[in-house]
Order: structure tokens, then C-alpha cells, then sequence
């Protein structure tokens, strides 16, 4: 038995490794990206002034809720997935979503910083469903929460690419978890299913955008 766990951490930690070295090489093509798109904007200024397109399409119509429809689904190990429909399109107006944490929807262009980003105020949920797009897991507390809990879950967001960890006294429960389309309670940091839900959706296969960039978005 001792022999699986460690063969499963070893292979969790090669995952872990592997998305950093891919998230060190994004962030080395978006350095130039901001360069040339830097030269362009130069360029435009000179020729005249800049304009500002409205898109026509989906990604900038705005929305008043998130496109969700359905319910959770709680499983055997706890895990409630939502079974319906969650947008995906980008929108600029306030979304307002049917759960607290947002477990997905429609949500802002940009996404929240999710390399092991550690917020010490509220995110906006907008920002936040945009990382869970990403493959990103979400730990999120309220005020009944302990410190010693925080403190030990921030210690384990901040080693782990692909999480953000925020305050939320809007939630429910103390502590929860969230992923896209996936979300549950834990009763603390040494809970066994923070590393099982972590293992399980960190760039799980309910990532709608494998791979896509966790850094590059808002450090709040």
C-alpha cells in the first residue's frame, strides 16, 4: 500500500513539474507577445490615433446571468458536479451565477493569476470561473474558517500550479473547493480529500482549456 501511495505522489509531482516547465515557456512567449504588441501600438499612435472596435460577436455581448442551467449531482466521494449547461462565452457586464462559489458560465476575458496565487481579499467571480476554464482549482473560505487551516491551504496553493486560493464569506461552508463544473466541502487543511480533489482536477479532464496560460491574467 505504501509502495502505490508513493508511485501515485511521484507521479503527481512529475505532472506538477511538467505544467510548471509549460507555464515557464508560455510566460516567455507572452514576454514577445507584450513586446511586439507593444511596437504595434507605437506604430498606430503615429499613424493617427487608436480605435476602438466593439467585436460583433458572442465573446463581447453582454450578459445578465451565467448561461447556467442544472444542478449538482453529489457522488460517492462527495464531489457535487453540476449536470447541465455551463457558458462559456466572454462577457462584459456583471454575471450573476446560481452558486457561491461559481463552479463555471460565462465570465470575463481575462482570468485571475492561478499559479499557486494566494488573494487575501474576495476575488471577483468573473475573473476566477475564467481560471477554473483554465483547469485551475479554486480554495476558497469564509470567516468560520481557521487560521491555522488557512495558513496550512495557502501553504499548499503556493507549491501547486494551477490553484488560487481567495476569501469568500458569501459561501456556505468554512472551506471549499472548486473546479469547473466541480465542487465540494472539506472539513480542513488535513482533510484527505483536499489532496484527492486536488489530484483529481488540477488540469483534470473537466478542463474545457487544457493547458491554456494561469499566469499572464490579474494578480488582483
Amino acid at each position: 500500500m505504501g509502495s502505490a501511495n508513493t508511485t501515485g505522489s511521484a507521479a503527481r509531482k512529475a505532472r506538477i513539474e511538467e505544467m510548471r516547465r509549460a507555464e515557464q515557456a508560455r510566460e516567455r512567449r507572452g514576454r514577445v507577445l507584450v513586446i511586439g504588441g507593444s511596437v504595434v501600438a507605437v506604430v498606430a499612435l503615429v499613424a493617427g490615433g487608436v480605435f476602438v472596435v466593439r467585436s460583433q460577436s458572442g465573446d463581447d455581448a453582454p450578459a445578465a446571468d451565467s448561461k447556467a442551467s442544472g444542478n449538482f449531482v453529489t457522488g460517492k466521494d462527495g464531489v457535487r458536479t453540476w449536470k447541465g449547461k455551463l457558458g462559456r462565452t466572454h462577457v462584459t457586464r456583471t454575471v450573476k451565477y446560481p452558486t457561491e462559489p461559481p463552479v463555471g458560465g460565462d465570465h470575463n476575458q481575462v482570468w485571475m493569476n492561478c499559479n499557486g496565487d494566494v488573494y487575501t481579499k474576495a476575488l471577483n467571480n468573473m475573473n476566477a470561473v475564467h481560471s477554473l476554464e483554465h483547469g485551475a482549482v479554486w480554495v476558497t473560505y469564509n470567516s468560520k474558517a481557521s487560521k491555522a487551516d488557512v495558513d496550512a491551504l495557502a501553504a499548499k496553493v503556493k507549491k501547486t500550479p494551477y490553484t488560487l486560493m481567495s476569501p469568500d464569506d458569501a459561501q456556505p461552508d468554512p472551506i471549499m473547493l472548486t473546479a469547473w463544473g466541480n465542487q465540494r466541502t472539506v472539513t480542513g487543511a488535513g482533510d484527505p480529500n483536499v489532496d484527492a480533489f486536488f489530484a483529481k482536477f488540477v488540469q483534470g479532464q473537466q478542463t474545457p482549456e487544457p493547458g491554456a496560460a494561469c499566469t499572464g491574467g490579474l494578480p488582483q
